[in-house]
């Protein structure tokens, strides 16, 4: 894919993530990133809590991208999360195991309260 086309499909993507995770964490919170030239300033989706890093492709490397949204994050306090997405695919998320074990003992806490 050219590479205009294949920026244009990562863009869109990221516009339809800001979407899903405004459902969630609502309008105001939830934005895309302001990439500058290497993309390291910020994350591609800025929501609460989530350092979020979207790929969208004929096939993703979600290691490839969980390292880049854990590198990107460092210091900042938040959860590094890939988004993924293969062509004619289900989007989905990888993030390591402790991080999302802290994720689900903060929501079982607040969900037991």
């Amino acid at each position: 894919m050219p590479g205009r086309s294949s920026r244009r499909k990562g863009h869109d993507f990221e516009r339809e993530m800001v979407h899903r995770f405004a459902e969630v964490f609502g309008k105001d919170r939830v934005h895309r990133g302001m990439q500058f030239r290497d993309g390291a300033e910020c994350a591609d989706v800025v929501a609460p809590a989530l350092h979020l890093e979207c790929k969208r492709g004929a096939r993703t490397n979600p290691r490839a991208a969980l390292a880049q949204a854990t590198e990107d994050s460092l210091g900042k306090g938040l959860w590094p999360v890939a988004v993924c997405k293969d062509d004619k695919e289900q989007a989905f998320i990888a993030m390591h195991l402790e991080d999302f074990l802290d994720l689900l003992r903060e929501w079982w806490a607040a969900r037991s309260r």
